[in-house]
């Protein structure tokens, strides 16, 4: 894949946003990638609403890498939130994964929150048994807080969970530069 090309999302892409974003953790499609959770979840992964609002909210911004068809490839949210940078809904297609393209959309959103909002750092919340991904991310300057949250069992916009002991641990990565 040549350099990527970064744009922002509208309302218009929420159909093929979803449908990215459950490939690439939900079913099937996503076992044929390393960042399935399909053996800890079931049902969606985003729920539509949640995505539109993060989309035209201030402060927000999703960010997308289309194709050569114009298809999304890959995207990611950026927020700001208590001062400090979010990132999620992180997804990269499953066919794609492990080219550097979510190296780059990790890059970019990290640009985001340091460059254009000033912020302090990025702050993620990931299920915490999902061991390759967090090294995935400690690799690339974060680092475990030891801060959990619950998993919104009962909340099925969020997925159908097959374990009892799912939580989010948050992870950090500090930039260095005055909030």
């Amino acid at each position: 894949m040549s350099a990527p090309v970064f744009r922002t999302a509208s309302p218009l892409d929420v159909p093929a946003l979803v449908n990215l974003v459950t490939s690439a953790y939900r079913g099937e499609s996503s076992r044929s990638g390393w960042t399935t959770e399909a053996d800890l979840l079931d049902g969606a992964r985003i729920d539509p609403d949640v995505l539109a609002r993060d989309i035209v909210r201030p402060d927000s911004r999703v960010v997308v890498i289309d194709g050569a068809d114009g298809r999304p490839l890959a995207c990611a949210h950026v927020a700001i939130e208590d001062g400090f940078g979010y990132f999620g809904m992180f997804a990269v297609d499953p066919t794609l994964q492990g080219r550097g393209t979510g190296d780059a959309l990790l890059r970019e959103c990290e640009r985001i929150a340091r460059d254009e909002w000033r912020l302090p750092g990025l702050r993620m919340a990931v299920i915490d048994v999902r061991d390759a991904l967090i090294a995935f991310y400690v690799r690339r300057g974060y680092r475990r807080t030891g801060v959990h949250k619950p998993f919104p069992y009962g909340d099925t916009r969020f997925g159908i969970p097959r374990r009892e002991d799912l939580r989010f641990e948050v992870l950090e990565k500090t930039f260095g530069v005055a909030p």
